[in-house]
């Protein structure tokens, strides 16, 4: 299931056993998300389960803005939260989630479908302005 919203709240849900899909005529890695979010939306109170590529996906390329990501759960994913951090990216906040038993982090940077940084939730992310992470609980 990869939902893709704009301008909504995606909120109070339970997504489990995300599968690879067709969408766009090809087998994108991304297109095994739980949740794709892109613009001037809420994400809370979900909880996300073994989603191969994301539990929660913020923006794609340049699509990214005006994204409160707070109070979900996401367990055994790929990434617990992509947010894109490609050259015109949005503004994106995410905190108080709590992210466990992720392969490849709790929340990576991306452009379009490359990690291009590090788990922001144990770093660093102030070379990032636009994003906003803090209250992650990773296990």
């Amino acid at each position: 299931m990869d939902i893709v919203a704009s301008l909504g709240i995606f909120r109070g849900n339970r997504i489990r056993g995300v599968a690879f899909s067709a969408v766009r005529g090809s087998m994108e890695p991304n297109d095994a998300a739980g949740i794709g979010i892109e613009a001037d939306s809420a994400v809370t109170g979900n909880v996300i389960e073994d989603a191969p590529t994301a539990g929660i996906r913020l923006g794609w390329g340049q699509y990214l803005r005006d994204v409160a990501v707070t109070g979900n759960v996401v367990r055994r994913a790929g990434i617990g939260i992509a947010v894109s951090v490609a050259p015109g990216a949005g503004s994106a906040l995410i905190a108080d989630n709590l992210i466990a038993a992720t392969r490849h982090g709790a929340v990576v940077g991306m452009e379009w479908g490359k990690a291009v940084t590090g788990d922001l939730a144990a770093e660093n992310a102030i070379r990032y302005a636009q994003l906003s992470i803090s209250g992650n609980r990773v296990r």
